[in-house]
């Protein structure tokens, strides 16, 4: 598959481009990237229904062009238009993936890969429990290596801490927060853990203040303050157990390309949030954190990306043989 062309195109937003780069890399580690957005009117049409849409490219972003690839691989409503155009431009020869539900004819792409709470299904349809990302092990084994001496100097445990931020449906307050903190209390007084928290840029400034307040006299605790390097991927790697806030399905499917045992906090912030983490309660990969000293077992990393990737190939082998 490595001699294959393939480009990856969203319309730049962090968690498309994440997807997307993830799917596209596991398949051709030299994947083209293209961010890309389209003109009024197209932009606001259902994918299927913007006839023309290379003419309705931004000019002040990425201008895909032939020769078409072996493979495109889109996340995004916006890029649903420019896959399908891709496609017939290409005379069928591109293969096409879309990453989430496209929101308009699913025959359009070769194969839609969605996550379960989507509620799609067709022929040419797989569902997964986590959002696809680029998290791989190679990453977390040379962040482990990286963070290491910061955040696990002496081989005591680490509890990692991914924070989100506030949605349309509920605001992450400084009560939320001092809830946050006392059960983090309860979960390290046992076990004599570490902490490491690393904020988003959607953490409201009061929920972080907090948390730098009443952590700063903990000499076994790291609050990231945006100063320097993310320690996101070596939380990820060091951690025996992650707690990650429920608004955030990237960082909750990221957690779970580890083994550590992950819980998850807070209010979900909509139906589809909801849906993703009951089910991932359900299947008894994730809990709610109460700050039981107790840990959650170890598992085995979750990898919906190479499910997908595989599903891509099947595919491609697929278009080969009837090719063929």
């Amino acid at each position: 598959m490595s001699a294959l062309d393939v480009w990856f195109m969203t319309t730049g937003e962090a968690g498309y481009r994440t997807q997307a780069r993830g799917l596209a890399r596991a398949i051709s580690p030299d994947a083209r990237e293209l961010v890309v957005d389209l003109r009024g009117p197209w932009r606001w049409l259902p994918g299927a229904m913007a006839p023309f849409a290379l003419a309705g490219l931004d000019p002040a972003r990425d201008r895909p062009a032939p020769p078409w690839p072996d493979l495109l691989v889109t996340c995004g409503r916006r890029t649903t238009a420019l896959s399908i155009a891709i496609r017939r431009a290409s005379g069928g020869r591109t293969a096409t993936v879309h990453v989430q539900n496209p929101l308009t004819r699913l025959s359009a792409f070769d194969l839609v890969v969605a996550m379960d709470h989507d509620r799609i299904a067709g022929p040419n349809v797989i569902s997964l429990p986590t959002a696809l990302h680029d998290v791989t092990a190679e990453r977390l084994a040379a962040a482990a290596e990286a963070w290491r001496g910061r955040l696990a100097p002496d081989g005591r445990p680490l509890l990692g801490v991914l924070l989100g931020g506030s949605t349309r449906h509920e605001p992450f307050t400084a009560a939320q927060a001092e809830r946050l903190l006392q059960g983090l209390a309860r979960a390290r007084a046992g076990s004599g853990a570490r902490l490491a928290v690393t904020p988003s840029r959607r953490t409201p400034p009061q929920v972080r203040a907090l948390l730098a307040e009443r952590l700063a006299g903990d000499p076994d605790a790291y609050v990231w303050d945006f100063e320097g390097e993310n320690p996101y991927l070596g939380i990820l790697a060091l951690s025996r157990r992650i707690v990650a806030t429920a608004d955030s399905v990237s960082m909750i499917s990221e957690a779970l390309a580890t083994s550590a045992g992950v819980e998850v906090f807070g209010p979900e912030g909509g139906r589809k949030q909801a849906e993703f983490v009951a089910g991932l309660v359900a299947r008894g990969l994730v809990r709610r954190f109460e700050g039981d000293p107790a840990a959650p077992p170890a598992r085995a990393p979750v990898d919906s990306t190479g499910v997908a990737a595989q599903a891509v190939r099947r595919m491609l082998a697929a278009r080969t043989g009837a090719s063929g």
